[in-house]
């Protein structure tokens, strides 16, 4: 008999933790393991900020799949623009361009999620998002060239819009973006002898009324008391309500004249979910506690794209947010199950213990709450940095990152523009090309046709 065929989509937190467990749980014979991914390799996201800031070189938290993987897994580099679970089949367009049919008896889905984002008139022309190794690499490109330009300009209402920087998303994402790059230009201000530190202003908005209030009020105050005192604007319940290329409207009625807006307002769902014509709780997949996928016959689904209920919560109907932690507990009890369901043993539920809460604000500034316990500079940056370090997945990494953190600690940053500024500024979606995935409607079509063809 052929071997099963596990088809595991997305090489995020969850998927590659998933298909870490199944080459180490499974005997070469059991089963086949296939991976689709745009890139061979896991990004590290919550070091992202450092990435952009410049502490942090890119290939040090780009993990390759190829280089730490058991070689028992098959790489297709594409993505997957849609799913048939009648068929059993996954659409994979190739990065070739070139589209194919994978077939699967397994499926586990973990596409992971895309920066969410509203119907802001400008938004997706004139904002920059921070979700990918390339937006990082190139944000930090940006805001590098803007005193570059604003140095070389004549013009003192261009030069003050050039040094204006808006963030928006009190989040993690957001709060660590803002405070790493404004580390950065208060860093990069003292090299450029024309310009003036104060001439730089940095403003953070969110909607909510408290940033970061999964840290509770006194660390989330404590936070806030940092971005401002290093001079960050924090303004909450605003948001943009306007973005153009060289303003943005907020929703308070200012206008900001800046030529760099980032959008970190959270995240959803990636949309190969929408092509699948399945049950969504706020736009996530519905699945059961065992991360399953009802009426869909071998269908598994885990991390951002999944509903996975919070049983930790009482049965309160919560489900589990989007947060690395998660994705990599999910990885490991998803995997067993999947091999419980092919031994034919029960699957258990997915129950979770938090950790805690970590958040790098750069140098010393930061704030954490391992285990309940709340911390503040320096020993929540060590918490917060032994805690990453510790989850990165290779000792390769580990050495890189640890190299890269000395480095910077010892001989500061250098502020060097790579060149992306030379090519038309990618709008907000363009680097994670959403625009790709087919309806449920056009994948019903295409495997319509390859019955017909076959």
């Amino acid at each position: 008999m052929a071997r099963p065929r596990i088809l595991v989509v997305g090489a995020g937190f969850a998927g590659v933790e998933c298909v870490r467990r199944l080459e180490r749980s499974l005997s070469p014979g059991e089963a086949d393991i296939c991976v689709v991914t745009p890139n061979s390799y896991q990004l590290y996201l919550p070091l992202l900020p450092q990435v952009a800031s410049g502490v942090l070189t890119p290939q040090s938290i780009a993990v390759s799949l190829r280089r730490s993987s058991r070689h028992r897994t098959r790489i297709v580099p594409g993505a997957a623009i849609g799913v048939d679970t009648a068929a059993k089949v996954v659409i994979v367009r190739k990065i070739t361009g070139e589209v194919i049919d994978q077939p699967y008896d397994h499926l586990v889905l973990a596409p992971g999620s895309v920066t969410r984002t509203y119907d802001i008139p400008g938004l997706l022309d004139h904002a920059r998002g921070m979700k990918t190794l390339a937006e990082a690499a190139y944000l930090r490109d940006h805001v590098i060239a803007q005193l570059d330009l604003a140095d070389a300009s004549q013009d003192e209402a261009e030069r003050a819009a050039r040094l204006c920087f808006v963030v928006v998303g009190g989040g993690y994402a957001g709060t660590e973006t803002a405070a790493c790059l404004q580390r950065l230009t208060d860093h990069a201000v003292k090299r450029y002898p024309r310009l003036d530190a104060r001439q730089i202003s940095w403003h953070l908005l969110d909607m909510a009324p408290k940033l970061m209030p999964e840290l509770g009020d006194s660390l989330g105050r404590a936070a806030l008391e940092i971005m401002r005192r290093r001079g960050i604007r924090v303004s909450l319940g605003v948001s943009v309500a306007k973005a153009g290329p060289t303003e943005v409207t907020l929703t308070d009625g200012r206008i900001l004249a800046t030529r760099t807006l980032i959008w970190t307002a959270g995240v959803a769902a990636s949309p190969l979910i929408g092509t699948m014509d399945a049950p969504t709780e706020k736009g996530r997949l519905l699945v059961t506690p065992q991360m399953t996928v009802p009426r869909a016959a071998g269908v598994f689904a885990l991390g951002d794209a999944a509903a996975v209920p919070d049983l930790a919560k009482g049965g309160t109907g919560a489900i589990c947010p989007p947060t690395a932690q998660h994705a990599l507990r999910q990885g490991r009890v998803l995997a067993d199950n999947l091999i419980a369901s092919l031994r034919g043993q029960p699957l258990r539920s997915y129950v979770h213990k938090d950790l805690g809460l970590v958040v790098d604000l750069g140098g010393t500034d930061a704030v954490s709450k391992p285990l309940g316990v709340p911390l503040r500079g320096p020993a929540a940056q060590a918490v917060a940095r032994g805690y990453h370090w510790s989850a990165l997945r290779t000792n390769v990494a580990k050495t890189r990152v640890m190299t890269n953190w000395l480095l910077n600690a010892v001989a500061g940053d250098d502020f060097v523009r790579t060149g992306f500024q030379a090519a038309r500024p990618p709008a907000l979606r363009e680097f994670e090309d959403t625009d790709m995935y087919l309806t449920p409607a056009q994948v019903r079509e295409h495997t319509r046709s390859l019955l017909a063809a076959g």
